[in-house]
């Protein structure tokens, strides 16, 4: 199916014409204000691709990485942890919804930050903090010591903010047209590798042991692992991260630099993105789905070992497996998008495959076969963490030229609340009445969202600006690869 298939309907068949006022964005009134009065003056755009993009966007993923480890590390084990430190579930639960929890608040200062900022300056802050929050870790390895490991916590949290929001941007600011959201994707891999991390590391360096000596050995090494490799990461960033390239990649890019810095209003960008109705819906449905995720990310532990007692190995496994076949599923969306351009279509079908999945895995988990459960929970994650950078590039497409880390900021404040609820909800409903009806209801709100999903009005903005540009008589140097 082409990309002119799913731009906006007044631009079909028009995109032939250099002259057709009715592809011009000036006639589009759901055009920004920044599109109708600046239009960029096409003659002599020189565009670029840098190798050093992948360097980029290599040091993103490594810090998003060890984040992403840092929240799970605790919540795969949660029952050691439960033992060691004296608590109760919902105590360990924190250790995890502290991530979503700081998020919500701090997400519109975020992103201010970000838009004033730049990403150079937020991503050395985010693997500054994520750094101190590990080095307070290595001292709580006591049982009295859980108010300062909560802490440490939430000092890796407050780095999440500042940089979940960064793929979109990174990919957009660096990447070509045909290749952003292929990136958009690996930038997201980053944050799942470490949630793979997560799940596969602390039930190998935490091992159940009765003696609380020998336990409190064993957490130090993994918090002195942590803070190592946190230490290493921010060396890096601050060394050889570049906020963006001397000339832009794309023509929608050159034209977004276009944009005076003094006419632009934050305040306003966030006032459009809320009156952009698909836009909306894809930040409750986007929410609805990666907070299911939350939730039985946080929640792996104690539904694995309820079915399989002393599987704790085995659960880390399985969370593994989760997130590995959702790093393939993001990489093969994102090659896709970047093929075929069907937004919507592709979000749609992942949405309603991540539905299917989650109703496969609950009626399944308690079969009492692992082999099971490892090939459901596969499935599942190949869909439902698959679906993540489909949010961020669908996002963008439908609120461009806005900044990428505000309408990337608002999709993961949507996950945050949400996840927040499930993880709380599901896990009563786990106390209560077992892990089949946790689950039951996580996908009736998976079952929402897709119908949300299929409402999306789909404007393929960014597209918009690119084949516009393409169309018109324009002396365009492009060059690639350079260093």
């Amino acid at each position: 199916m082409s990309t002119q298939d799913h731009l906006p309907h007044e631009c079909m068949g028009g995109l032939d014409k250099a002259t057709d006022n009715d592809c011009s964005p000036t006639r589009n009134d759901r055009i920004s204000f920044f599109e109708q009065k600046h239009q960029m003056p096409l003659r002599d755009v020189e565009t670029k691709l840098y190798k050093r993009r992948w360097v980029m966007l290599f040091l993103l993923s490594i810090h998003s990485m060890s984040n992403s480890f840092m929240w799970l590390q605790y919540g795969i084990v949660s029952n050691i942890f439960m033992r060691f430190y004296g608590v109760d579930t919902v105590a360990i639960d924190w250790l995890s919804m502290i991530f979503m929890l700081t998020y919500i608040p701090l997400i519109l200062p975020g992103t201010w930050l970000l838009d004033k900022w730049g990403m150079r300056v937020m991503l050395v802050l985010g693997s500054a903090l994520n750094c101190i929050g590990a080095w307070i870790k290595t001292s709580t390895a006591k049982p009295d010591m859980f108010a300062l490991t909560f802490f440490g916590q939430f000092v890796c949290s407050v780095s999440a903010v500042d940089t979940l929001g960064i793929p979109s941007r990174l990919a957009s600011l660096w990447f070509g047209e045909n290749e952003v959201s292929t990136a958009c994707s690996i930038g997201v891999m980053g944050s799942q590798l470490g949630i793979a991390i997560g799940f596969l590391i602390p039930p190998i360096l935490v091992p159940n042991l009765d003696d609380v000596n020998e336990l409190a050995y064993h957490i130090r090494i993994m918090f002195f692992i942590s803070a190592g490799v946190t230490t290493f990461i921010f060396i890096l960033v601050v060394i050889m991260f570049k906020e963006k390239p001397e000339i832009p990649p794309t023509l929608a890019q050159a034209h977004a630099r276009s944009i005076p810095p003094n006419e632009y209003s934050y305040m306003a960008s966030i006032l459009r993105l809320l009156r952009n109705k698909p836009f909306m819906l894809l930040v409750v449905s986007y929410g609805l789905n990666v907070g299911c995720f939350y939730a039985v990310s946080t929640l792996l532990n104690r539904m694995i070992i309820t079915h399989y007692p002393d599987e704790e190995v085995n659960a880390g496994r399985i969370g593994l497996t989760i997130v590995i076949a959702g790093m393939v599923g993001s990489l093969i969306c994102g090659l896709w998008l970047d093929k075929t351009k069907t937004y919507k279509q592709t979000t749609l079908v992942v949405y309603l495959l991540s539905l299917i999945g989650m109703l496969v895995y609950a009626f399944t988990l308690s079969l009492g076969h692992l082999w099971v459960v490892f090939v459901t929970a596969g499935v599942l994650g190949f869909f439902m963490t698959g679906y993540l950078p489909l949010g961020f590039e669908f996002g963008v497409e439908l609120t461009y030229p806005e900044s990428e880390g505000t309408s990337s900021g608002l999709l993961n404040c949507s996950a945050q609340i949400f996840g927040i609820i499930f993880t709380l909800g599901q896990g009563r409903i786990i106390d209560k009445w077992g892990t089949l009806a946790g689950n039951l209801f996580l996908s009736a709100f998976l079952l929402i969202g897709t119908v949300m999903t299929a409402c999306i009005k789909s404007e393929l903005r960014r597209q918009q600006a690119n084949l516009q540009s393409k169309v018109q008589p324009v002396n365009v140097s492009t060059s690639s690869c350079t260093t």
